[in-house]
């Protein structure tokens, strides 16, 4: 397993992050993760349409609570052939309540939990917390990466313009 270190920093410590470093324009990796109602769900199952995808630590702290409730409001602006998806290790369980409080409808949250199966194929697995780092990426119809972001601090919000005007770009 590939390791980088001190792509990100949490809380200004320098972390480890496992898998590839993918590049714009590579194509995107293949992944399985659950939905929050248990359900196998991977990137051939969005085929044909431009694809954000938000890594996040966990729904249960305040960035990614906000970043996912943001993602959420922007999305209304969006057309239907752009799909929202957050991932992180939070439990399906969880992020269905989560979901649920916070009155998220327009972004799907996906689980990562059982085999790390995103964050490994993504290079977005933290080495030191078994958490997903904060990243993004933009992914075309033809699943090709054309935009991506390591927030370098993982207690920082994103660049959530530039992670939209990508998208938008490819409409």
């Amino acid at each position: 397993m590939q390791e980088r270190p001190g792509i990100i920093t949490f809380k200004g410590n320098p972390m480890t992050l496992l898998g590839p470093a993918l590049a714009v324009g590579d194509k995107a990796p293949a992944f399985i993760a659950v939905d929050t109602g248990l359900a196998p769900v991977s990137l051939a199952d969005f085929a044909g349409k431009v694809k954000i995808i938000s890594a996040v630590p966990s729904l249960d702290t305040p960035v990614c609570d906000t970043e996912t409730r943001r993602f959420n409001q922007e999305a209304a602006t969006l057309p239907d052939n752009v799909v929202l998806l957050t991932v992180s290790m939070d439990l399906p369980f969880a992020q269905k309540r989560w979901c649920g409080a916070a009155g998220i409808d327009r972004v799907k949250t996906l689980s990562d939990y059982r085999d790390r199966s995103f964050g490994l194929a993504y290079g977005v697995v933290i080495k030191e917390l078994m958490l997903l780092s904060r990243s993004l990426f933009v992914i075309d119809a033809t699943d090709t990466i054309r935009y991506l972001q390591h927030v370098p601090e993982v207690t920082s919000e994103p660049d959530y313009a530039a992670v939209l005007a990508a998208a938008k770009s490819l409409l």
